[in-house]
């Protein structure tokens, strides 16, 4: 599934590895979220919506 979490950690300069600490992941799953290969949880994708301040459907294209 495509998705703008890179885009929106890079915005906030974050590394991978800080951006799966505040969202209890580890750095290769954010990785793996990033480039379409791993699908998040509902929950975790609540979280990583919740951590940019925006909504879920601003950040995955369930389309893709």
């Amino acid at each position: 599934m495509k998705n703008k979490v890179r885009e929106l950690r890079e915005e906030r300069g974050l590394s991978q590895a800080e951006f799966g600490e505040k969202i209890g992941v580890s750095r290769q799953t954010v990785y793996a979220i990033e480039i379409g290969k791993y699908d998040p949880s509902l929950p975790l994708a609540f979280q990583i919506a919740k951590h940019f301040g925006r909504r879920i459907e601003d950040i995955f294209d369930p389309k893709s």
